[in-house]
Order: C-alpha cells, then structure tokens, then sequence
C-alpha cells in the first residue's frame, strides 16, 4: 500500500466507505460505476489512464469478510467482482499474466466449472481466465490418462461430469483441472463478489 494512502487513513481514520462505485470485470477491466449505471444495471466506464490504474493495483486488498476494496487515501472503495478478485490471460510465451500485469510464477491448480469458465491458482491468488484466452488455454489440455490432446467430444463429456482426468499444460508443469460449480466459487474461495455495507447495531 502507498504510503501516502497509509497516512491519509492515519489522518482521517472515520471516512465512510463506498459501495457499488467501482467493478472489476471478468476480463480484468476496471470500471467505474456512478449513481445513474448503478440504477440502470449497466457495467460502468472502463478506467484506462495508466497511473490511476496503477494507484488501484497497488492499494487494492481484501478485508477480513472477504470483501475486495481499494484504498483511495482514507476512503475505502469496495469492489464489485464480476468474476473473481483476479483475472489472468495467457502471455503468448506458454505463461500467465494477471490483470494487474503481474506475471505469474506458478499454476498451483485449475478448475474448470459447467459453463466452461477456467479458474486457476496463480501464486495463491484465485484468478478466472479471461474468455478472449479460453481457446488458447483449451488447446493445452492433455488426456490425464494417455497424455493425447483432448478432443472435443471428450471435453463435452467431461463438463458434463463424465469420467476421465484432464491436466492443463502450464510451461514445464501438468496441472489437474477439477470440476467445480459456478454457484459454489465465492464461498469455496472465500470472497464476496458484491460487497455490502456492515448492519447497523
């Protein structure tokens, strides 16, 4: 966390925290979210300026309820995920990337729930792949039992809940895909995708 922010917070430790202005999509975009794109539903404006970006990256954190939120200087701003806290795209050499542009040093795991969607665990950070890498990421399944690409019958069946191993090809490394149910992620993971304020006592 910038320092600057730490000694806001200290300055200013009671300001009260924002809900529903900021969202994290599920291609790792930064979107911000005023009163009207609340009301109306909409996903909100993409953040593009690179030094605001890296202000959020840098003061972006978790809270102990699991909430997301960045620290701008003594306010709190709880991130809506439309996803995961983290989104990761392949970098094009056989590695991974998150959104904040961090390379990822190691894939510890990989699940891949019913509608398709990959999940991975990137140096301890749970990250959903973004969609646009989908493809690429598929065509590194390998058949757990014979090591053969998978085809596409085969990936069918197993999204289905067939039988049969699937590993993911990271670099060097094979990494089991489990099975796991979209509804079940922000629980099984431990974060909170749309963050409330705490009930009054």
């Amino acid at each position: 966390m910038d320092e600057i922010v730490q000694k806001a917070m200290a300055k200013w430790p009671d300001v009260p925290h924002c809900y529903g202005w900021l969202a994290l999509d599920a291609r790792g975009q930064w979107r911000m979210r005023d009163d009207t794109v609340q009301r109306l539903g909409l996903a909100g404006d993409k953040i593009t300026q690179s030094k605001l970006l890296g202000f959020i990256h840098r003061n972006y954190a978790a809270d102990s309820q699991g909430r997301w939120y960045f620290q701008n200087g003594p306010q709190r701003v709880y991130v809506n995920l439309a996803a995961t806290p983290h989104i990761v795209r392949t970098d094009g050499t056989g590695g991974f990337v998150l959104h904040n542009d961090v390379a990822v040093a190691l894939v510890h795991s990989a699940w891949m729930s019913e509608s398709g969607s990959v999940l991975l665990d990137c140096d301890g950070l749970i990250a959903q792949l973004d969609d646009r890498d989908l493809a690429s990421c598929l065509a590194c399944l390998q058949d757990g039992a014979s090591g053969n690409p998978v085809s596409d019958l085969q990936l069918m069946d197993w999204c289905d809940g067939g039988a049969g191993q699937l590993d993911l090809r990271c670099g060097e490394r094979l990494v089991r895909v489990e099975h796991i149910d979209a509804q079940t992620i922000p629980a099984r993971f431990g974060f909170v995708a749309i963050p409330q304020p705490d009930l009054a006592v």
